[in-house]
């Protein structure tokens, strides 16, 4: 069962800016491109029965406005897609594509992301674990699901949810 009552935040400042490409079936890879991505969050679960509410809407907040931090201004690559290699060569991040030199990146400059493809679905899914793991860190047992949106451009979204198991 649902519960009753949802909080969630989209704010000016929960967004980033950062560049990726997708690798398609086959043997296909998108241009290195970006956006201007801006991140939603939600969460539903009962009511504290002293604040009287589900969750404070600055911990959303900070929480969220953290992780989209660390990959603001970054190249956002998918650690673990099977058509990309990695090698580092001092300060420099060498990307293969099926073994062939594509891109060479400061290592200061890339977010490598425990993920497939750096796909919105993707993104919205490795957000929405990290808001997870860190609202469960802080001790909020009382929240029954989780939704977080990543936006890529104007009305060009996705979206995750997941059922969370309280105490």
């Amino acid at each position: 069962m649902r519960s009753p009552f949802r909080v969630q935040v989209s704010k000016d400042y929960m967004v980033f800016a950062s560049a990726h490409f997708i690798t398609f079936r086959g043997h296909q890879c998108e241009s290195l491109h970006g956006h201007n991505y801006r991140v939603g969050v939600a969460v539903e679960g009962t009511v504290d029965s002293e604040c009287l509410f589900v969750l404070d809407f600055s911990v959303l907040k900070q929480i969220t406005r953290q992780l989209v931090d660390e990959i603001d201004h970054k190249v956002l690559l998918p650690a673990l897609n099977p058509k990309l290699g990695y090698r580092e060569d001092g300060d420099r991040l060498a990307v293969d594509y099926f073994g062939e030199p594509t891109y060479v990146f400061p290592k200061t400059d890339c977010a490598m992301l425990p993920i497939k493809n750096t796909t919105a679905e993707m993104l919205a899914q490795y957000l929405g674990t990290r808001v997870r793991d860190e609202l469960a860190r802080g001790g909020y047992t009382r929240l029954t699901r989780l939704e977080l949106e990543v936006e890529e451009n104007y009305g060009q979204s996705a979206i995750y949810r997941e059922v969370l198991v309280s105490d």
